[in-house]
């Protein structure tokens, strides 16, 4: 979502009808809330909410369109509402039927944003005065050939707010950024990579920005121009549409659905550190469109004081001194995971795994919340240690976090004496912001307060994500 200024003109007739002479965007972002508070009061799951539950929860027909370019809400000309008494059916004002019609060939991430943005149509008294369609960037002055830009916009931040609630993403705002991690927690919204990161950049205090280009040509070489820029509050950089950026800077290393870049690249002649990813091209074209999170090159330094890096945990650096690698397991189960970090922990120290199933078969208390499992290796002439910290309760879907905040303290700062000890430089995944559903933001201020506070030189490890893993 575009900032707006204290002056903007509201002249869309739909907004004027929602707002009734308050803040557009207030009156929508509580309307929005208000939404997401009953429909959990009736049973709803989430987040992530379910979009076409939530639609049957406000009476809202849907229906499949393989000719639908994304979605579209209008009056049902076809039959009658299909759920008239549905619990939340007070919150769409119009007196007509209405259907939500999708296209089912969509990407499932887009599908859901663009079905929660038809959900938000319905919740204006006019919906029903015209067909209503998601367009693209329709949300952004320049774009549209009015002001239904502005319409675009709430129904955007409405869709966002349903999708995404803000204390649900609270913990990816304002840390430092990091595409590979942000890709990575994609998956648990279930939301298009565009659709997570507008909501990021929209409510960011950094000096963050988002740019959205896609190549003129359809090939490898060719530049890139500018579609839109979303920028945070504090982004002062103007970078304007249709600007072109060089094939060979970083935008343009991104030949791939999901893969990821990062540089200093110079756009619209501002020095910039980007982030870019690749999403799924226009219909026709293979090639994908690219968005970027962009930062002033001077941007102010984070008061993270471990070092970031990109790669597998399990696989150590260069260097010749001791090394400690960290990781998060469940108070349920006896062994390491077999996928994500635990399975390349198993695969690279076979032995380190099976002495922690020796010892938590050994005492089933030794799965006590808080308790940390540190077995000691060779590997070539390099002392290796590895910490099993127990702070995630059971396994598997169903609550919106599993990790024990208060646990994983306790572990780290068993992990910071032991080290201090030893003379480790600590290797860690995102500990607890996986599986565990952590907010990354509290993680980091543990590991802070422990590892960092005994001065032991933390490196974070992100790992990349794989091309075909975006959308």
């Amino acid at each position: 979502m575009p900032p707006t200024d204290a002056g903007t003109a509201w002249t869309n007739p739909s907004v004027r009808l929602l707002a009734q002479g308050a803040d557009p965007i207030e009156a929508a972002g509580e309307l929005a809330k208000q939404v997401t508070l009953a429909a959990v009061a009736e049973g709803l799951d989430g987040p992530p909410f379910d979009p076409f539950a939530l639609a049957e929860l406000l009476g809202l027909s849907l229906r499949a369109r393989a000719d639908v370019s994304d979605a579209r809400i209008r009056a049902d000309t076809v039959g009658v509402r299909s759920t008239p008494r549905s619990p939340l059916s007070g919150f769409v004002n119009s007196s007509a039927s209405l259907v939500v019609e999708y296209n089912p060939t969509r990407p499932r991430g887009r599908l859901r944003y663009s079905v929660a943005h038809e959900i938000a149509h319905s919740l204006f008294p006019d919906v029903a005065d015209t067909v209503r369609h998601r367009t693209g960037t329709g949300a952004l002055p320049g774009h549209a050939t009015d002001d239904a830009w502005q319409l675009e916009l709430l129904c955007n931040l409405i869709a966002a707010e349903l999708l995404m609630p803000e204390e649900a993403v609270s913990g990816l705002i304002d840390v430092d950024p990091d595409i590979d991690f942000i890709m990575e927690q994609r998956r648990r919204f279930d939301v298009s990579t565009e659709a997570l990161l507008r909501r990021l950049t929209a409510v960011s205090a950094r000096p963050l920005g988002l740019i959205a280009a896609s190549r003129i040509q359809d090939r490898p070489k060719s530049e890139l121009t500018v579609e839109y820029v979303v920028p945070s509050a504090h982004f002062d950089p103007e970078i304007r549409q249709r600007v072109r950026i060089a094939a060979s800077g970083t935008l343009g290393e991104c030949v791939a659905v999901g893969q990821t870049s990062r540089g200093i690249e110079t756009i619209d002649g501002r020095r910039l550190q980007v982030q870019a990813v690749g999403t799924p091209p226009y219909p026709g074209r293979v090639l994908p469109r690219v968005l970027a999170l962009v930062e002033p090159e001077m941007s102010p330094v984070s008061e993270r004081r471990f070092e970031h890096r990109s790669g597998d945990v399990s696989e150590l650096d260069k260097g010749d001194g001791p090394v400690l690698i960290a990781h998060v397991v469940t108070d349920s189960a006896r062994t390491w995971g077999r996928r994500g970090v635990a399975g390349s922990l198993t695969r690279h120290f076979p032995d380190a795994a099976r002495a922690f199933r020796a010892w938590s078969i050994a005492d089933p208390g030794n799965l006590t919340l808080g308790n940390v499992h540190l077995a000691a290796l060779q590997v070539g002439e390099r002392d290796v240690f590895l910490a099993s910290i127990v702070a995630q309760r059971g396994y598997g879907p169903g609550v919106s976090t599993r990790l024990d905040y208060g646990a994983l303290r306790k572990g780290l700062r068993v992990v910071a004496e032991y080290g201090a000890t030893k003379g480790v430089t600590v290797h860690l995944p995102r500990i607890g912001a996986g599986q565990a559903g952590g907010r990354w933001d509290e993680i980091a201020s543990a590991i802070e307060e422990t590892l960092v506070a005994a001065e032991l030189p933390v490196v974070v490890y992100t790992m990349p994500s794989r091309p075909g893993r975006g959308a």
